[in-house]
């Protein structure tokens, strides 16, 4: 590894009234994530870290994204044919907020792409404390 080399790794929870929401493992268990959610208001933690090796040592830097999402009421029947699309399969809370879902939240407020999984604002403070800052490549012609 590099000095320019780093690890990024990335964690995203739904938390609604102090229970967590990780990532669904089969459909019995999305089904009852999303009932409790819908027509509901939930927030979304999304963790970044970065470690940065040298010679000597590892610099690392965090940062936490906090995010709160507000689904409008479903009726059990689209959320039982959504989970049988297979897309709330392994997404924290058991939706994906760029997929399907999208068309039941009524409300966001915090970072979408925290809340898709990885915080683009939150990663690119993390690269910039460890002296590696993010550029944007240029304006689109």
């Amino acid at each position: 590894m590099t000095q320019h080399d780093a690890r990024v790794p990335d964690v995203t929870e739904a938390v609604m009234a102090r229970l967590g929401y990780a990532r669904a493992t089969d459909a019995a268990e999305a089904q009852a994530m999303l009932q409790s959610l819908m027509g509901r208001r939930h927030r979304v933690l999304t963790a970044v870290g970065l470690a940065k090796p040298s010679a000597r040592s590892e610099k690392r830097a965090q940062a936490l994204s906090t995010s709160w999402v507000e689904f409008a009421p479903v009726p059990a029947a689209d959320i039982r044919r959504y989970v049988a699309s297979g897309e709330p399969m392994g997404k924290a809370g058991a939706y994906a907020i760029q997929g399907q879902a999208a068309l039941w939240v009524s409300h966001i407020s915090g970072s979408y792409s925290g809340i898709m999984g990885l915080p683009a604002f939150e990663t690119a403070q993390v690269f910039a404390a460890l002296g590696m800052p993010l550029q944007p490549t240029g304006a689109a012609a």
